[in-house]
């Protein structure tokens, strides 16, 4: 029987950490791929460092799409961040654009040819998750951990509070009795600031955020609620530690509360499973809880290169579900498409809406008007019971 009462900790980073840097411009190059055309491939990379930023990796577009222009999208993503510091300045980095044609051995077992679907863009695990933690049905600590450092960069990016710097951690330790979550035990949240402000400072512009972010009665005890904790943060960013992307991969999902298959997110063009299958089991997990028909869910898809049917669906209910989960398993298959183009088409994947994903995770966001974050909506759960038995 899994234990009811525990700790749980997940944490969050902001969008000037580093690797976040680097995500938000792989998928602000993508976004300007998907622009042009719809049926782009992209997968880029991004390494960032002391004014300097490195992009590699494959792309097919088209040609109007230059060098120039990417170097242009990698320094406007930069400044919309907000990074004006000697060490790492939106105009004064120096970039370094290195993204070559996609391989005619990859585009030949994705494309869809004669009677041949579109294939996979590579083998691969993917999981979803879904739970009845938050109000948007995910596990508590990651949720408040991005709340907490995108209240954060909303106050400095309105100006409403003065001494955040770009960069940022967040870590949320939750109690968990009878398996709910039921407070904070600890908080920690280190953030780059302003010279001049001293760690006290720093913590009494931040305890209001914490304290309104957590629900009432949640705040950790005052020895517990760590701000800063090596005293000063000031050279932060690129300037301070490399970035990559895709080094974030349980920031950017479920905080370590489910499994993950390994494969990062940003960059890459959904006909990569490594992103659109994730979105997709993610949608699968949501709307079989949102149905009522468990607390928790976990869903697993499986890929291999070239084919375009899932080679397994599994489904695990933790014990909280109340219909079979073998049942459910080809309910779902029966629900949604699950070939990449399926999952393309039902979700509405191709379209510039990525750049927005890249900090503050990529599930437990509101859908958009302009299909940002459909993976999000509710709408599959008639389709679901239908499909039961």
């Amino acid at each position: 029987m899994a234990r009811q009462d525990y700790l749980f900790t997940s944490e969050s980073v902001s969008e000037g950490h580093p690797d976040k840097v680097c995500d938000r411009i792989s998928d602000a190059v993508l976004d300007t791929y998907l622009s042009a055309d719809p049926q782009a491939r992209v997968a880029c990379e991004t390494l960032t460092t002391t004014n300097r930023i490195v992009l590699a990796g494959e792309v097919r577009g088209p040609e109007t799409i230059t060098k120039e222009m990417i170097e242009q999208v990698a320094r406007d993503a930069v400044k919309d961040i907000g990074y004006e510091q000697d060490g790492f300045h939106w105009k004064n980095a120096d970039v370094s654009v290195y993204l070559h044609a996609q391989s005619a051995h990859i585009a030949q077992g994705v494309d869809a040819a004669g009677n041949k679907d579109e294939g996979a863009g590579d083998q691969g695990i993917m999981f979803g998750y879904a739970c009845r933690e938050t109000p948007v049905l995910m596990p508590a600590p990651i949720y408040y951990s991005h709340l907490i450092l995108k209240r954060m960069a909303e106050l400095r990016h309105s100006g409403k509070v003065k001494g955040f710097g770009p960069d940022a951690k967040s870590q949320v330790t939750l109690k968990y009795v009878d398996g709910k979550p039921v407070g904070a035990t600890s908080v920690v949240v280190s953030t780059q600031h302003d010279e001049g402000l001293t760690q006290a400072d720093i913590r009494e512009l931040v305890r209001p955020v914490v304290a309104d972010i957590l629900p009432d009665g949640w705040m950790c005890p005052e020895d517990e609620f760590y701000v800063n904790p090596t005293g000063i943060f000031i050279i932060g960013g690129p300037d301070g530690d490399a970035g990559l992307t895709g080094r974030k991969i349980i920031v950017d999902t479920y905080g370590g509360a489910a499994p993950h298959g390994g494969g990062a997110f940003s960059g890459k063009d959904p006909t990569k499973v490594d992103r659109s299958a994730a979105y997709a089991a993610r949608y699968l997990a949501k709307n079989v809880v949102a149905a009522n028909l468990a607390d928790r869910c976990t869903i697993q898809l499986a890929y291999a290169i070239g084919v375009s049917k899932p080679l397994s669906i599994y489904v695990d209910t933790h014990g909280t579900g109340n219909v079979d989960e073998a049942a459910l398993e080809v309910a779902l298959g029966k629900a949604m498409d699950l070939s990449p183009r399926g999952i393309r088409e039902h979700l509405s994947l191709n379209r510039p809406i990525y750049a927005r994903t890249a900090a503050y995770g990529h599930f437990g966001r509101e859908p958009e008007a302009d299909g940002g974050f459909s993976w999000e909506k509710t709408d599959l759960v008639d389709a679901i019971n239908k499909a039961l038995p």
